[in-house]
């Protein structure tokens, strides 16, 4: 049988040798490997919603240019957390068989190459099929993306997390405010406005392709410097332990793959996932118009929403190291749910007067998105434990985040007003505390009923 670092590229053989013999010798992985893992991260971060928010800020011209119905451009907002409920489920399964990062860097091709031909697909129905194709590779970076946080760096969960999730807030924000201008600088042109964002996902691919060779759902070993970020009771092996086998985790992914929904974490941490989303989709989607209503001018309005998506960059980093600190994530959890719960209630009494203040707390709320990352990785022991949890609250959490801005919509168009919508926004908060109260108890899902190996 030939070896098989002859069929490796020279950079893949590289990073390959380098972590096996050091791993093997010191128990250390070399810190090039650890920051190429950090810059394909990083990267991967960046281009995981401008396919969405650069779609959002051009809607109007793509629904013109294409002569889109409005019910079609609807089920086009509605589009991203379909996919993301539907192809994330495929991703532990694709995991298992080729490696995380090897799906993640499939995905990341996916996502440019979804870009590069949905802007001159020639019609609504291959507009729609590059989309979903862009989305597909998504929704697979999306679940995956705690696993390889989990698999490289167990000891450094809360920054490592922070430092994606501070990335991909970073990503969101850009794409909403340069999709415009630099559609007027390339001559006014959607298409080119659009396609511009795939040639930032073809350089998020490179650094991927030399790790695309590891196929482990465990990382082979923990940095020398030691567990400074990691959670009270955290199991991370100790320095110089062996690997698990490819073949031992995914037997474990297999073992608990249809028992996972007995967990009442995982749902706990699947209903808080969603709920969440729910409200960072209304938040993005209708904020802009509460405001609008209320008698603030339209350029205000955007800039208001910008700040609030602004505001996810630092907090971003800050709130997972913090949540790595603690043995139980439910007091962040309270803080932020108040945080939302002022905001709705300033928006329903004095929208206009208090627009920026509102606007900061419902910024603070939707802080909630980091946070639910890095409990994925705290409550599950083993690296395939993570790729069923990520896959399951996710998922999950999408479908549930489907329904509330279009039961937003609806409530506004029949109501007339937003004392309805807005109630609903602040009554979907309390269960979103509650839930992420009990997904941030220190617990593994490896320890609930039907789930021990």
């Amino acid at each position: 049988m030939p070896d098989e670092t002859q069929t490796l590229s020279p950079a893949a053989t590289a990073v390959r040798t380098a972590a096996d013999s050091s791993a093997s010798r010191t128990g250390k992985v070399p810190v090039p490997v650890l920051r190429l893992v950090l810059v394909a991260l990083v990267l991967a971060a960046l281009n995981l919603r401008p396919a969405i928010t650069s779609l959002g800020a051009l809607l109007e011209e793509v629904q013109s240019g294409l002569r889109m119905s409005g019910g079609v451009a609807g089920v086009l907002t509605s589009v991203p957390a379909l996919c993301f409920a539907v192809f994330g489920l495929a991703a532990p399964r694709l995991a298992r068989r080729f490696g995380p990062a090897a799906v993640v860097c499939a995905g990341l091709a996916a996502v440019a190459a979804g870009l590069a031909i949905r802007p001159f697909a020639g019609g609504t129905a291959g507009f729609l099929a590059a989309s979903a194709l862009a989305l597909m590779g998504i929704a697979v970076s999306n679940v995956l993306m705690p696993v390889i946080v989990k698999r490289w760096f167990p000891d450094r969960l809360g920054s490592v997390t922070g430092l994606y999730s501070m990335a991909l807030s970073l990503g969101t924000a850009v794409a909403a405010a340069a999709t415009v201008p630099m559609t007027q600088a390339l001559g006014g042109s959607w298409r080119a406005g659009l396609a511009v964002w795939a040639a930032l996902a073809a350089i998020a691919v490179l650094p991927w392709i030399p790790l695309a060779r590891d196929r482990g759902t465990a990382r082979p070993a923990p940095t020398a410097t030691g567990p400074r970020d990691a959670p009270a009771g955290s199991t991370s092996a100790p320095a110089g332990s062996a690997p698990a086998p490819a073949g031992s985790a995914a037997r474990s992914a297999r073992t608990s793959a249809p028992r996972i929904a007995r967990s009442r974490t995982a749902w706990a941490l699947a209903c808080f996932f969603g709920l969440q989303a729910t409200g960072a989709y209304i938040t993005m989607g209708w904020m802009p118009q509460i405001f609008r209503d209320a008698g603030v001018p339209a350029g205000t309005a955007g800039l208001l929403l910008a700040v609030t998506m602004v505001m996810g960059v630092p907090l971003a980093f800050v709130i997972p190291r913090l949540a790595a600190r603690l043995r139980t994530q439910g007091p962040i959890v309270l803080a932020l749910g108040l945080c939302g719960l002022t905001g709705y209630a300033g928006l329903f009494l004095a929208p206009a007067a208090g627009a920026w203040a509102w606007t900061l707390l419902l910024g603070v709320s939707n802080c909630a998105f980091p946070l639910a990352l890095t409990m994925i990785g705290m409550r599950s022991r083993t690296g395939a434990g993570v790729v069923r949890l990520s896959a399951f609250a996710q998922s999950t959490g999408y479908l549930i985040s489907i329904p509330g801005p279009l039961l937003v919509g609806v409530l506004y168009q029949h109501s007339g007003g937003w004392d309805l919508p807005l109630a609903l926004m602040a009554g979907l908060m309390l269960p979103q505390m509650a839930a992420g109260v009990l997904a941030g108890r220190d617990r593994a899902i490896e320890d609930e009923a039907g789930m021990r190996h």
